[in-house]
């Protein structure tokens, strides 16, 4: 992903979700502003994901994975394979 759309995807997250969102190099990490909340389930970050990719034309080039505990990655979608 560009990182303009990284940006826009960390405001996105902000603006749905009351956590602090931290933006690396090719991370995003959600952490709680407060010592007393907690972080959205991993499932609800999932869907805002999605929605973010469905919103900006993305959702045919990308899609949300697990790929580890309190993780999620967006990977680029392999091309269909032609049946032969």
């Amino acid at each position: 992903m560009e990182k303009e759309s990284i940006k826009e995807l960390a405001e996105f997250l902000e603006e749905r979700v009351k956590a602090k969102i931290n933006v690396g190099s090719n991370e995003i990490t959600v952490k709680p502003e407060n010592k007393g909340n907690a972080i959205p389930p991993k499932a609800y970050l999932r869907v805002l994901l999605r929605k973010f990719l469905h919103q900006t034309e993305l959702k045919e080039d990308f899609r949300v994975i697990s790929s580890g505990e309190n993780v999620l990655t967006i990977k680029t979608r392999r091309e269909a394979r032609s049946s032969q």
